[in-house]
Formats: C-alpha cells, structure tokens, sequence
C-alpha cells in the first residue's frame, strides 16, 4: 500500500482511455465526454484501433503506440479484455488504471484462470495500482478531471466523497449540484480489489484541499488498515459514514452487491465510534450532514439558541434536540432584556424564542443581531414557516446581510430551517447561494446541529486519561492459557462455569462456588456441605446447543429437593433425548444479594472485526445488534465507562437504581478485565456470562459458557485493533546501577508524560521542539499517549521513586508513513538524567524494534546546537549530514542493510 503510488490518483497530469469510442451509450465515448468537459489541462488519450479520433481528438490504435506514459489510464472494455489490458499498461509504465467493467471475479479465460486474479498479478508484477473494477470513476474537480461515467460534473469544495456504490455516487452528486456543495475528491471504489478505503483515507486525511470525508460502505476488507487508517484522519477533521446492511438481510445484500464479508452491524457501530467517525442512517442524514459540513466552523460548545416565528415547529427542534441529547441554551437576563426591545411582548421569553407568527423582517433581522453579539450561544438555529404576513425570501435576504455584517460572524455557527415547499424554496436557494446551511425540516436542521456536536464529543473521548487498572488486580496470563490448554486436549469446544472458575480468577473476575458432581447422590452430598440456597443443573455435551435444555437449572433451598430435583432435570433431558449421555450435575452456590442488578456480558467473534464484548440486559433472544452496546477490545477504563454510558444512554442497560446496583468502576473494571482476558487468550472464542450479579463494588460472573476455537489463531490479526505490545517491556541497569523499566508509552501515562515534559530544561526543550514553545496543552499531550502501535511507536523510561510513585526518565519515538517505509524519530531525556546512558538505550530500543517491523529506513533530524544527539546517533550507525540552509542535522539508517 504505497501513498506514492496513488498520488499519480489524485496529481494525474495525463490521461489515457482503453477503449475509447465514438458510440452512443457506449462507456468509452461518455468517459471521453466528461474528460473533454471538465476542463482537465493535460493530454487526454484515447485509445482504439477502430477510429482515427474519438471526439475530434485523434486516437491511438494501441497502447505502445502512446506518445508518452500516462499517470492515469481508464479502462472501458468489457471484463474479458481488462487482464491484458492491464498488463501492457503496466509494462508501459503506466501508474494508475481505473476499471469501469464489472464480473471479473466470475469468469475465467480461455485456460480457465480467473480474471479478477490475473488483473491482480499483472498489476502487482509491475507496481501499478487499481481503482475498481466495477467502478463509476472519479472526479476531481480541482483539477478539472471528470474520469467518471457520472450523468453530471462536480462543482469544487473541501468534501471529499467516497463510495462503494455508483447509484449512491450519482444520487450524491445530482443532491450536491442541486444545492450549490462542492468536493475535492469525489471518488467510486467499485469493488475496492486493490485500492480501498484506508489508503484513501490515509492521503485525503493529509489533503490540504479536504476538509471533511464523507464514505458510503458496503463492507470492509482490511479491518486494522481502515481502522487505523480512520482514526489517524478522524483527529484532523470529520469523517461521515453511512453503512448498508443494518438488517441480516441488509448484510446479505451487501455481500451479493460487493463481494465482501458480511459483519454484525452493532460491531461496525462500535467500529466506526472507536475510531473517531460518525455514523448516519440514511441519505437524507448524509445530505443534512454534508450541508452542515460545506458552511459550518468548529463548534466551541454545544449551547443551541432556537428562534422562530411559530411555536410548534421551535418545540419540535426542542424535542429532537432533548431527544438526541443535545441542550438548549440559557438565555441571560441582559439578552431578554434586549429582546424585550424588539419583540412583542407575547414573545415566550426563553429559549426557544418565539417571535410570534407575524415576524417580518426586521424582528428577524434585530432578534439575531442581539443573538450573535451575545455569549449566550455556539449555534443559531432560524426557523420560519410560511406565513400571509411575511415574506420569506425577503426575510432571507435581510438575514443574510445581517450575518455577513456580523463581527462575530465567524466564532459560532448559525443554520436555517425554511419549512415548505414552493413558498421556501426560493429562500433555502439564497441561503445555499450565501453559503448558509439549510434544512428542509425542524428535525432535519437539529440532527444536522448534532452530527456536529457529535463529532465534538468524540475528539474529546479520544483526549480523555483512562484510569489505571488497580495494581492488585491479577492478570496471570499464563495459568489462563495454560488451563485453556488443557481443555483443548481433553477435545474440549466448550468450558463451563466449574470449568472456567481459575481462568477467569486469572484475571481478577469473581465466580460463585461451583462442584461437578457425577451422579444424584453425591449431589445431596455437595448440596448439604455448599448450605442453601444453591442450584443445580444439567451437563450434557449432547445437549449444550439445545436452549430449551442447556441452562435448565432449579434453585433449591433444602436438602430434600434435591433427590427430586436432580431426577427431573435428568427425565427432562431423556424427553427431549432418549439417547442423550448425561456426564453429571453442576452444583453453584447461589449468590444471591438483596439489592443487586443482573446484567449480561459477552464476547462475540464477528466476520469482520474479530472480537467483540457486548453489554447489556439479555434475555432469552439475546441479539448483540439490538440487545447490547458493543466495544471493540483493546479496553481501558476510560473506553469501558464510554461503553457503560451508551448502553444506558440507549436503554440496552437500565439503572434500576436498586441498593447495591451498578457501581460505574466496578463494571468498567470488570470489562477492562474481560478485554485482557480476550487479548491474551487468542484461544476463546466467544464467551456468554449470563447472568452477572452487579452488587454495588462487587461483580459476580454466575453462569458462564466459553466457546473454544479448535484450531490454533493468528492473535494479532485476529485483534481490529493492535493491543498494547507488553512482550516489548524490558527491564534495564543504568551506568550508575538506577533500574529503569523501558516499554511502550500508554494513554495512561498522560500525567506523568506531563510532569516529565515540564521538567525538561529550557535548552532541552529549545533542541527538542527546535524552538522557544509554551508548555504542553492536554490535547497536545493526548495525541503523544494515545497513540496507534499499528502505526506509531514511543518507548519511555521509568523509575520507581522512594515514595514508589513511577517517574518517566526519557522518551523516544517515531511514526510510519503508511507504506512502512520510513519512520522518523525523536528523542528527549529529563535533564537531570542526562550522561547515564538513558538515550542510547531508548534510541537503541526504537532501532531494533523498527528493523523487526520490516521498515526500511529510521530517520531523525536535530538543531546544529544538539551535537551530542548527532554523535549519540552516529555511534549507533546512523548516517550524519548537515543541511547548512534549514541549520539542521539529519540522521538516516537504512535498516534494510542493517537486516542483512
């Protein structure tokens, strides 16, 4: 995945056309239309034995014969052509070739190879990078470049659109036309067979042109690509997304429609969430979250002013604003006063403001004046609906010159709402004209409002400093996966509650009492020592995936039921299954407390992203999509308390505010700690806890079923995202005796990352941040902790104080460019630990780590007043030189050589 390669995607500065024709509804003639259209200043090309010149520019009869190598070609033959095609233009040097033919995946040539593989090895024989097949084009209105089959051109903007499906394409672009909404890129992935949304979202992310990213999915190939990819964007600017397949068969059309594999659509909610997008449900949300998108500025708050000239259709903004958990502004009593001035007195006086129905003008005009001089607002939503005694276009246009006059203008974000049709229509046209956003509806305008506030939230979840896990927490992974070893043995797929008691007192999770007992006697037995009330139920292995029979279990409070019990668990299962062998009986001791909450958790393994742990209520049609919020693991507290909140936010967990019920620490550690267990033991499957026993600080996991992969699994590519790399800890002896511990940087470590940061001289400082530069910012310092170990490494170095409070001593890293090609690193050491030997084992570190990655080249650049750094670096084998113009020093090792 090299962003060189596609760069000749989006810079292409000539164009060739395979196929190129003179004929109506023919591929090739509409591509040459559009190319010749748009405005595109480089050569266009078209190739074709058949004409001398396709649309009065003359054509080339093959591809050798093209006067110069084009950076793009767009192929428009049918399937059965497209792997020759591809293969002479690689050998002629050609960068990028877009496939409009679609069904090369399902047919063969004459030696019965398929089409798809060879167009494939053809292309990665010689370096060339796909777009398709099955695709409608692109355009890149920047440049001028219409290499698409789109019915229209796209006006240029700083959205970028991509889509897996042409008909949303086209549907797209004729709303955006129609509204005046530009894009930088407007691009159709087709059936993504090599280009594919990560590195797409990896250059648009990066683009200064871009300045928000819309995508339309089918599915996902590439789960960590994307993942990583997506966060990494998501931290510069917004990234929409609108998912098919929200319904089972939603997703098998999905399947049928791209080829891909079809995944749990609350994992790919938890998905989209964990990686900083926002998700909308349908095209009229898309539509409402590009118009926010193409006029709106960053929100500093979420504080909504609604004003209108009728009372029902503020009320409902209001309740789609409460509903979606936004909030209404406070109005000040200076602003009322002001308002008073200019309203009639009938006026409601708070927010919403009701101007009442004869509003002209000017009331509209002085009304958001008062408003945006105020501090009592972040957003201004406008509302009108048609009225004899106004008129609408004029109270359009009288807004607008208000708002452009407005000094404030650009500190708060101001959106319209023109309900109506023929009466509106010319008013929502002089919005759009004026760059200001406009909905169709009341609601349409809010959820607009709260795609915004959305996003606000999620750069701030991405910010926040998770809690430690306490340090008496065990996470013994060796005795789990030991244990889970031996069950694999035995030929064990399934472990039991008796069975997964110390796997999961590994990891600190609290079970009740459980006794496997054989036969009905030696039940009575263990009943009567256990003490009442305990239950009993059935082990079957025959049986287990029977829900009317797996799970039968009897609460017993004396001795004297359980004879009676027992036998009629076992007559029960001999109803369902004569023949069904019955191994013995589980005994649990109840753990029954008055005031306690039961809950369920689980861990799915889903098509796409692998594991995932889902919270929620159960029951007995326990559904992961409706029934649970689910989170991809890696957890740590602050992702687990995220995870708690939506499920009550959504009502998939209640609070029954019962004495003892949910604690938020108690559960967030709990499914912290089921996230180690997951990432530790690649061999669970899945796991259902159902239920669990939430008594205040006390969690109990009661019944337990652990599903067991029966072959051995890949445990890091089976994990969306990479995990925290606790095999790179080490432990270390410093020249003068100081132990330090070097290991990967955790966002935990965010205070402490602080602390050391600050403690740095203000030489140390000017040579690290080649500069004079004020102390860190929380934002600042978030982005160095929470950082992706899929893309990005940072090594720190700690010491215990006398007190045992952890000290960061040194710090060094780096980051990738998506290819893995080059990492560029720096590094800082505390100052009054300087001379030990600290840097040359952190630089050291980082060294060995990027050659085990496969990357190509480390790189580093310092201030010519930082020697010791330059000398440091070159006694580890770096490369030296002087760049005389910048005053810099760079440092370059090519670890390719050092491999070797």
């Amino acid at each position: 995945m090299s962003q060189r390669s596609i760069h000749s995607l989006f810079k292409p500065t000539s164009v060739a056309v395979i196929g190129a024709s003179n004929g109506d509804k023919r591929a090739g003639k509409g591509i040459m239309k559009n190319l010749l259209s748009s405005g595109f200043s480089g050569p266009i090309m078209p190739v074709t034995p058949k004409y001398t010149a396709v649309m009065g520019v003359l054509a080339y009869p093959n591809i050798e014969s093209l006067p110069i190598k084009p950076d793009l070609a767009i192929i428009c033959t049918n399937a059965q052509k497209v792997p020759s095609i591809v293969e002479r233009l690689a050998q002629f040097g050609c960068k990028v070739a877009i496939i409009m033919a679609s069904g090369l995946a399902l047919k063969t040539d004459e030696n019965g190879h398929n089409l798809l593989d060879l167009t494939k090895q053809h292309a990665k024989r010689y370096g060339m990078r796909i777009l398709g097949p099955n695709s409608l084009g692109m355009i890149l209105p920047p440049i001028g470049l219409n290499a698409s089959l789109a019915h229209a051109g796209a006006i240029s903007g700083k959205i970028a659109f991509v889509s897996q499906s042409a008909a949303i394409c086209t549907t797209v672009l004729d709303w955006a036309n129609n509204k005046g909404i530009g894009f930088s890129s407007f691009i159709s992935l087709g059936d993504a067979t090599d280009i594919d949304f990560d590195e797409l979202l990896d250059y648009l992310g990066r683009d200064s042109k871009t300045s928000a990213i819309m995508l339309y999915i089918d599915s996902i190939n590439e789960k960590r690509h994307f993942l990583s990819a997506a966060r990494a964007a998501s931290r510069n600017k917004p990234i929409f997304v609108i998912k098919s397949g929200r319904s089972h068969e939603g997703v098998r059309a999905a399947m049928i429609h791209t080829g891909g594999i079809g995944g749990n659509d609350a994992v790919y909610e938890a998905a989209f969430r964990r990686a900083g997008m926002l998700r909308v449900n349908d095209l009229i949300e898309l539509f409402a979250a590009v118009e926010s998108l193409a006029h709106s500025t960053s929100l500093k708050g979420e504080r909504l002013v609604i004003m209108s000239n009728g009372g029902g259709p503020a009320v409902l903004a209001a309740d789609e604003l409460i509903i979606k958990g936004g909030k209404l502004a406070q109005l000040s009593k200076h602003t009322i006063n002001q308002l008073n001035t200019v309203l009639p007195d009938t006026w409601s006086k708070q927010n919403p403001i009701d101007m009442i129905g004869d509003a002209d003008h000017q009331r509209y005009a002085k009304t958001l004046d008062i408003l945006m001089n105020s501090n009592d607002a972040d957003t201004i939503l406008v509302l009108h609906s048609p009225s004899i005694l106004s008129e609408s276009v004029e109270i359009a246009t009288s807004l607008i010159e208000t708002i452009h006059k407005n000094p404030n203008r650009h500190k708060l974000n101001i959106l319209t709402n023109w309900s109506g049709e023929d009466s509106a229509y010319l008013g929502r046209k002089r919005f759009t004209k004026a760059g200001i956003p406009t909905y169709r509806t009341p609601e349409g305008a809010v959820r607009a409002f709260m795609h915004m506030v959305e996003y606000r939230r999620n750069q701030k979840l991405l910010q926040e400093v998770p809690l430690s896990i306490p340090d008496n927490i065990p996470a013994d992974r060796n005795v789990a996966k030991s244990l889970l070893q031996q069950a694999i043995d035995r030929g064990q797929t399934v472990v039991e509650t008796h069975q997964a008691v110390d796997i999961l007192k590994a990891y600190g999770l609290n079970t009740i009492d459980t006794w496997f007992v054989s036969n009905v006697d030696e039940a009575v037995n263990v009943a009567n020592k256990a003490g009442y009330p305990v239950a009993l139920k059935v082990q079957s292995p025959d049986l287990l995936y029977k829900s009317d029979v797996h799970g039968v279990v009897l609460n017993l409070t004396s001795d004297e039921d359980v004879s009676h019990a027992a036998h009629s668990i076992i007559d029960r299962v001999h109803q369902i299954n004569p023949n069904a062998k019955i191994d013995g009986l589980i005994i649990q001791k109840m753990a029954l407390t008055a005031g306690a909450q039961e809950i369920r958790v689980s861990v799915i393994n889903d098509a796409v992203f692998g594991p995932a742990i889902c919270l929620g209520e159960g029951g007995s049609e326990w559904d992961p999509t409706r029934d649970a919020a689910v989170a991809l693991p890696p957890l740590n507290m602050a992702l687990a308390r995220y995870m708690v909140i939506q499920a009550l936010k959504t009502n998939k967990l209640r609070d029954r505010h019962l004495p003892l019920g949910l604690d938020m620490n108690a559960l967030c550690l709990m499914l912290t700690q089921i996230s180690h267990l997951i990432i530790d033991c690649p061999e669970i499957a899945e796991i259902d806890i159902n239920p669990v026993l939430a008594a205040g600080e006390k969690i109990t996991l009661l019944d337990v079923n652990m599903r067991l992969h029966s072959t051995p699994q890949d445990n890091i590519g089976r994990l969306a995202i990479m995990p925290y790399p606790k095999e790179l800890e080490q432990v270390a002896t410093l020249k003068n005796g100081l132990t330090v511990m070097l290991r990967p940087i955790l966002p935990e470590d965010e205070p402490k990352h602080l602390e050391f940061d600050n403690a740095l001289s203000d030489e140390d400082r000017y040579k690290r941040y080649f500069g004079v530069r004020s102390r860190m910012t929380h934002e600042e310092m978030a982005v160095l902790t929470q950082i992706d170990y899929a893309r990005e490494m940072a090594f720190i170095a700690t010491t215990k104080t006398a007190n045992g409070e952890e000290l960061t001593l040194g710090a060094v890293r780096a980051s990738i460019d998506p290819d893995n090609t080059e990492a560029e690193f720096a590094m800082a050491v505390r100052s009054d630990y300087q001379g030990i030997g600290l840097g040359k084992l952190l630089l050291e570190k980082l060294i060995t780590y990027y050659k085990n990655n496969n990357t190509l080249y480390l790189t580093g650049f310092t201030m010519f007043e930082n020697r010791n750094m330059a000398n440091l670096a070159k006694s580890l084998g770096f490369s030296v030189s002087f760049d005389m113009e910048e005053h810099l020093i760079k440092m370059h090792m090519n670890l390719e050589n050092e491999n070797k």
